[in-house]
């Protein structure tokens, strides 16, 4: 027994290929991938803090120099006194507590020196108690950071990193002898000619030394230079602090872009996998296993997921596969039909010609044997005009599909048409033709020679019906958007149990006058096949007289105008 293929066994056959394809999902990975990079390229352009680096130095540069002036104006106040050949010279023991006094307060290493570039006093060997370890200018380098947390060390690695393409690298080497002299610094040397001047060192291990001097200039004389420096320890501390900041937020952001990711990938990529991992479950053949209910399924669309209520591209999508699956399904259905039909159609005359030759082997009489020769001829007259308009049917669909539509002026076809008949079938029937054109420039895409097929069957059939001086009448008119072309007969009109009928495949109710098997019953089925890729519609109807009994058959076409 067939198993009904519905559409929850195919939810259910979707999962299991997703679970075999992997859960995390490629388009997820790739929007992940785009959100972050445009975020670590943000983050990264400003944790890239050079610039800013650089505007902070000469901040914390000129603060120091604006302190040096103050140092050496209170040196120059205070510090001053005579030699032994009346000259102003700096006091070393002034000058020491000068720069004890004043270096209390500020963080600067403060250094002066005599016009003889010898060192006076330095506030790092001063403010060192008796029993204090003297601070060498080597072991300047950013204090020790206090208790972090466990990442802050990765994020500091991270940070020395990006610190390398700065140009901090460029800055001389800070070296400082047992025995200091102002000739060994640039500063130092630049204040003794009495210039002011900043200069900036890299420590061996790790760090820059900030240094400015300026003159201690008496009576117009420079007398010595005060030497203010410093490690960046506070400029790296500030920097860093504002990239921890930069960090809290790029994590915070990335957590956020991180959901939004997964929010995308919920409203887009799962969508789209279970649609095609739906559409899978169909190609495999699992429609293979369908009973009546799987096909109902089918046609209705069901074995995909129904998305449209999204009202976006995706809901855009899943009707359009909905659409496709019914579609196909049909097709299906629609071919197995046809198949059984053609079976059936031409069982019927094989049978009857093997029933014929049987029997044409057995008699002897040649009037009998004749008869059953031309029954054979019949038989297969009817089987070759059979495969060719089953042929013709099998063809039409591909052939519509491939075509490219034109402009065609359908009332001056149809009167072309009309005039052929009048002087071909119609006549030797002595039936009249007439058509009515109720406008003028009725002009229809299509194409032309099929539609031209689909008249000659409508009048075909009209002339067949029609009694003997008959009349078949064609009216072509404009209706909206529509092009209506209508064929009427006088003949005795179609049963109203078979109005719809007549389009089925291989119907056939022909005049009783009419040799049999002369037509396939393909040619109104062919007809409204070729309408229906028109985008058009056919039907029949009967004209009645005033006894409500059918005096005529009409069969209507409408087909759309160009241009509208």
């Amino acid at each position: 027994m067939l198993k009904a293929f519905s559409a929850k066994k195919a939810a259910k056959q979707a999962y299991a290929v997703a679970v075999k394809r992997g859960t995390v999902s490629p388009l997820l990975l790739r929007i992940w991938a785009v959100n972050m990079l445009a975020l670590a390229i943000l983050v990264g352009g400003i944790l890239y803090s050079g610039n800013y680096q650089d505007r902070i130095l000469q901040a914390e540069l000129d603060a120091m120099l604006s302190q040096a002036k103050i140092i050496s104006s209170a040196v120059a106040e205070n510090a001053v006194v005579i030699d032994n050949n009346d000259r102003n010279i700096l006091s070393p023991l002034l000058a020491r507590m000068m720069v004890r006094r004043l270096s209390e307060t500020v963080e600067n290493r403060t250094r002066v020196f005599s016009v003889s570039e010898t060192l006076l006093a330095d506030s790092r060997t001063l403010l060192a108690g008796k029993n204090d370890k003297i601070i060498n200018a080597d072991e300047l380098s950013m204090p020790a950071a206090e208790d972090t947390s466990w990442w802050e060390p990765a994020i500091s690695a991270a940070f020395d990193v990006i610190d390398l393409a700065h140009e901090r690298r460029l800055y001389p080497p800070y070296g400082e002898q047992q025995v200091q002299k102002a000739g060994q610094y640039d500063v130092a040397a630049k204040a003794l000619r009495g210039e002011k001047s900043a200069q900036v060192w890299r420590l061996s291990k790790g760090g820059l030394i900030l240094a400015v001097a300026v003159p201690v200039e008496h009576s117009n004389r420079v007398l010595g230079a005060v030497m203010l420096s410093r490690t960046n320890a506070s400029v790296d501390r500030a920097i860093y602090d504002v990239r921890m900041n930069i960090m809290k937020i790029f994590f915070v952001t990335l957590l956020v872009t991180t959901l939004l990711s997964l929010y995308l990938a919920r409203a887009i990529a799962r969508p789209i996998r279970q649609l095609a991992n739906a559409a899978d479950v169909l190609r495999r053949g699992q429609s293979n296993q369908m009973g009546v209910s799987g096909i109902s399924t089918l046609l209705r669309g069901e074995a995909i997921p129904d998305m449209t209520a999204r009202r976006d591209e995706i809901g855009d999508l899943s009707g359009a596969l909905r659409s496709l699956t019914s579609a196909l399904a049909r097709r299906i259905v629609d071919i197995e039909h046809f198949a059984a039909d053609v079976a059936h159609e031409l069982k019927n005359p094989l049978t009857s010609l093997r029933s014929a030759v049987e029997t044409a082997e057995t008699v002897q009489d040649p009037s009998v044997r004749e008869k059953m020769m031309r029954i054979v001829r019949d038989d297969v007259d009817r089987m070759t005009r059979l495969i060719t308009d089953i042929s013709s049917a099998s063809r039409l669909d591909a052939e519509l599909g491939r075509a490219e539509l034109e402009p065609v002026d359908i009332g001056k076809k149809l009167q072309q048409l009309v005039d052929g008949y009048n002087h071909g079938i119609a006549a030797e029937r002595g039936i009249r033709v007439n058509i009515m054109l109720n406008d003028e420039d009725i002009i229809v895409l299509g194409v032309r020679g099929r539609l031209m097929q689909v008249f000659h069957n409508l009048l075909d059939n009209a002339i067949s019906f029609s009694p003997e001086g008959g009349e078949v009448s064609i009216s072509v008119s404009k209706s909206g958007r529509w092009a209506q072309i209508s064929v009427s007969d006088n003949g005795p009109g179609i049963p109203e149990n078979k109005l719809e009928t007549v389009f089925d495949r291989f119907y056939s109710e022909r005049p009783k006058t009419e040799k049999f098997g002369t037509h396939s019953g393909l040619g109104l089925s062919i007809s409204k096949q070729i309408i229906d890729a028109h985008q058009g519609s056919i039907w029949a109807e009967n004209i009645t007289g005033q006894d409500g009994q059918a005096v005529g058959a009409r069969f209507t076409v409408q087909l759309i105008l160009a241009g509208r």
